[in-house]
């Protein structure tokens, strides 16, 4: 809804608040629920006792022997039902996951002995959800454990509907990322502000359809990580694995043929903590990881070497190479290029520390405190650079993620949780970290050389900081009204503090820096606050199972808007204004068989725009020069935010099908539609001088429609396979908020597209496979199998369109990645051997390309040029190799686990 007062919209939260029940939900546990019956007489049996073994959970069964469970952490339980008179029954391998309900019956027989053992019995796991209302994908540990993933994300991406991180045609930033129900996003740029490693994951949830009434500023998926806790006994893990990069492209990679190490060592620990009579529990895991990557450049010349290259006669180049000068010869050069060192342009280290304490101080009462630290420094290849990497940026992020969880039972079929969690995110990006540092050089050395011409001297100009800390207090509760009704219902308050710094480094300038009145010095701290509530009610009945829901979400900006656009940076300001929005949300299973299930969904979603739209260039700076040989890295000269952006829109239309086939096989088939509205987008202005500048604005809009069938075999027989197909259409009028601005910066300027075309995330059709064989537990060999068509573009010849945006396909994808391992007991340890590969056949997956052939292996342009020599050390053919125009090679890691 359109934007309000903020004295009225504080009223109108207040009131709505006095009016829904002040709880919510995180979406952490499920539900169990059956019933029990005489086996001779079918009648159903009151007064049982229902126990989830080696938990506190427990039950009786009514007058009519149904019985139900709630607040249940995922994982897998062994149920047992036990009454005087009768034999016990345990039924074992019970799973339960979050926000699901399982269900298990029993048929229990009366004593003939009181010597009598239980009876166990396997419960085999319907292949049908009978209340799931929309797409959802549940992967726990095991399975995540059994395949070639080494993150999180490898493993939503593998989810029907998921490309590259973008949910069913999507923008990147559209997803919700939870931790244990808990919101992680870095609201700034949208992203995870931390991420869980694999070893720490109970079970992945991954929402790819519409979504209930409890999730909120997502418009495209919710992805929520439970994590594990710790155990009653003693358990623990230590893995090693060692890696390199094995290719023959060695024509594309340079030094691929050389050690390019991978290196990973994780544990993790779980039990009790002594003294506590098992009521404090604790799990304790670490990573650290190395990846020097598989693009290297060559050391040829360093950030303060000065070669001249400026006169018409390449004989009459100067060459400062390392400190020492040539003059400048085709053999020169390649000596230089050949004997210069290596040094890796795309490595990646990341640590990772988890610790999670779980205490029980009573039977109704559970208290659980997390925290996750990690840090992660890497490198973004530039091509620039590649004879010069010294003169790129270095980026490091460092993240602290803090839960504390109180849950207090009042009665079987009422709980409340109260949830307060802190995190914290520090970014920053520099070529070297003091501005003083003596090793800054002008930034007249980045045109040393001309076009088409690696650079030999100088590096990148601007430092940029930021911080972003974010306080969340969700207090819960959840109550099973009677056997069909669930209430759920929510108040979510976000604090949040952004803090951000960039400016250029000025070698020549004593203070090495401009005032904060310049372009290119911008500082910003802003206190954005968001509530959100919201009811919902689950509704099961015996032929449907209903979820709605109706959600509410209040937004400040803290924000300032110039009152005159002709003169931004020395205009009065004002201060913008909050906003608020409703989403209804509904989604029905009908359930057509034992073994078969319809849905349908619908809902209105809204997210307010990544925070850095709000606040980019806070001074409203208007560079009078169109140009400048240092640009800022993380947004485009002349623009400015808008911390008045509406929120943007995305209504969601689902219908789909589930069916079990036989006993180990299912099939899945989903129709959706989404239309997207309020998209970021740009309007260009001009100030008084002329100059244009660019908004941002609520402006962009587009469309998604598609299919995704999914089959599943259950593991028989040492097999186990999924495969999903997705076909789908993504139009809208542009792909990147920046379109307009960056039509209106042609020279002539080009007219923006009015007509929808596709998005450059479009995938037609993707397949993804995965194939189990042997006996997890003991051995097993894993693929996986992904197959994808290609991503659209937009031709040019000589960097002119020649025809509509994005009018053209690249090349199809194909990729398989592999992991095998074995199992040996030894000295009552079990030792895990494994290999794993990535890119199994090495295939060279054209992710980029020139968009005048359409291919990333060659281009048309060395023809502009009249094979003329660029001004510079390489020659145009290499130039033109782009290793980041491809995907990686293939990685082989081996390695060993041990587990106690």
């Amino acid at each position: 809804m359109g934007h309000l007062n903020r004295n009225k919209a504080i009223v109108f939260i207040l009131l709505l608040l006095m009016v829904l029940p002040v709880y919510t939900y995180g979406g952490t546990t499920g539900k169990l629920v059956g019933k029990v019956i005489d086996a001779q007489t079918n009648e159903p049996l009151p007064g049982v006792n229902i126990i989830l073994q080696n938990t506190s959970f427990g039950a009786a069964t009514d007058l009519d022997g149904h019985f139900l469970i709630i607040g249940i952490p995922p994982g897998e339980y062994a149920v047992q039902a036990m009454m005087i008179g009768y034999q016990e029954v345990v039924v074992t391998n019970v799973k339960v996951n979050a926000d699901k309900t399982t269900k298990v019956d029993f048929e229990l027989k009366e004593k003939s002995l009181e010597l009598e053992e239980a009876i166990e019995v396997t419960a085999r796991r319907k292949m049908v959800k009978r209340d799931l209302t929309s797409t959802e994908s549940s992967v726990d540990r095991d399975a995540i454990e059994n395949l070639p993933v080494e993150n999180f994300t490898d493993v939503v991406n593998l989810q029907a509907g998921v490309v590259n991180g973008h949910f069913r045609g999507g923008r990147l930033g559209e997803v919700a990322y939870m931790i244990d129900g808990v919101p992680v996003n870095d609201v700034y740029s949208g992203s995870y502000a931390i991420q869980v490693e694999n070893n720490s994951i109970q079970e992945l949830n991954v929402i790819s359809g519409t979504f209930n009434a409890e999730y909120g500023q997502a418009m495209s998926g919710v992805v929520n990580v439970i994590t594990r806790e710790g155990t009653q006994k003693y358990s623990g893990n230590a893995t090693l694995y060692m890696g390199d990069y094995i290719s023959g492209h060695d024509d594309i990679f340079w030094n691929i043929g050389s050690v390019n190490p991978i290196s990973n060592f994780q544990g993790n620990l779980s039990g009790g903590v002594p003294g506590f009579a098992n009521r404090l529990k604790f799990y304790l895991s670490s990573r650290i990881f190395h990846d020097d990557g598989y693009i290297y450049g060559k050391k040829v010349f360093t950030p303060s070497d000065h070669s001249d290259f400026t006169q018409e006669s390449p004989e009459n180049w100067v060459v400062e190479s390392r400190g020492q000068t040539y003059s400048f010869s085709e053999a020169l050069a390649q000596r230089l290029i050949d004997e210069a060192k290596a040094e890796p342009m795309n490595a990646t280290d990341r640590y990772t520390g988890t610790l999670k304490l779980t205490f029980r101080p009573t039977d109704t009462d559970k208290i659980s405190v997390q925290g996750i630290y990690q840090v992660e420094e890497w490198q973004n290849y530039n091509h620039q650079f590649r004879l010069n990497p010294e003169g790129t940026y270095q980026n490091q992020q460092n993240g602290i993620t803090s839960i504390a969880h109180w849950n207090h039972v009042f009665s079987p079929r009422t709980f409340l949780d109260l949830r307060y969690s802190y995190f914290d995110t520090q970014f920053e990006q520099y070529v070297y970290e003091n501005r003083f540092d003596d090793r800054y050089v002008s930034s007249r050395r980045l045109q040393d050389t001309g076009a088409n011409a690696f650079l030999s001297g100088g590096q990148q100009m601007w430092q940029f900081r930021r911080n972003t800390t974010t306080q969340i207090i969700k207090p819960d509760l959840t109550s099973q009204i009677n056997n069909t009704h669930q209430i759920k219902a929510g108040l979510e308050l976000k604090f949040h503090r952004l803090w951000l710094h960039e400016y250029e480094v000025l070698p020549d300038d004593p203070d090495r820096i401009s005032p904060l009145t310049a372009f290119n010095n911008n500082q910003y701290t802003h206190y954005p606050v968001e509530l959100a509530a919201y009811a919902q009610d689950k509704i099961e009945l015996d032929y449907m199972v209903v979820n709605a829901g109706l959600r509410l979400d209040f937004f400040d900006p803290d924000g300032q808007i110039p009152q005159n656009f002709k003169k931004p940076s020395d205009s009065e300001r004002k201060a913008a204004e909050t906003s608020f929005q409703i989403s209804p949300r509904i989604g029905i299973a009908y359930p057509v068989s034992e073994t078969g299930v319809i849905h349908v969904s619908y809902g209105h979603f809204f997210q307010t725009p990544n925070f850095f739209y709000l606040y980019t260039n806070p001074e409203f700076d208007i560079l009078q020069v169109q140009s400048t040989p240092s640009p800022p890295p993380q947004s485009l000269i002349n623009t400015v935010g808008n911390a008045n952006l509406d929120p943007q829109k995305t209504v969601i239309y689902e219908l789909g099908l589930q069916q079990q086939i036989g006993s180990n096989f299912a099939i899945t088939l989903t129709a959706f539609y989404k239309d997207i509205r309020n998209l970021l987008g740009t309007q260009v202005l001009q100030n008084t001088q002329g100059i244009r500048y660019a908004r941002y604005i609520n402006r962009d809009y587009g469309f998604v429609r598609g299919i995704t069938f999914e089959f599943e075999k259950r593991y028989s027989n040492f097999v186990s396979a999924n495969i999903d197909y997705t076909y789908q259409i993504a139009k809208g009028n542009a792909s990147d908020p920046n379109n307009a601005f960056l039509d209106a910066q042609t020279d002539p300027p080009k007219e923006t597209e009015k007509q929808l075309v596709p998005l450059d995330w479009d995938r037609r059709h993707q397949i993804n496979t995965t194939l189990t064989l042997g006996k997890p537990g003991n051995y097993a060999l894993s693929l996986i199998g992904q197959y994808g068509t290609g991503l659209p573009y937009t031709p040019t010849f000589q960097n002119i369109q020649t025809s509509f945006e994005n009018s053209v396909r690249k090349p199809d994808q194909f990729n398989v990645d592999l992991y095998a391992y074995k199992d040996f007991q030894w000295g009552g340890l079990t030792y895990s051997f494994f290999v794993r590969a990535f890119n199994l056949f090495d295939r060279l997956n054209e992710q980029n390309v020139f968009t005048d052939t359409g291919r990333a292996g060659y281009t048309l342009a060395p023809l502009y040029v009249g094979g003329l020599r660029p001004r510079g050390l390489n020659t145009l053919e290499q130039y033109f190799i782009r290793p980041d125009f491809y995907s990686a090679p293939r990685r082989v890691q081996i390695g060993v686990e041990m587990e106690f």
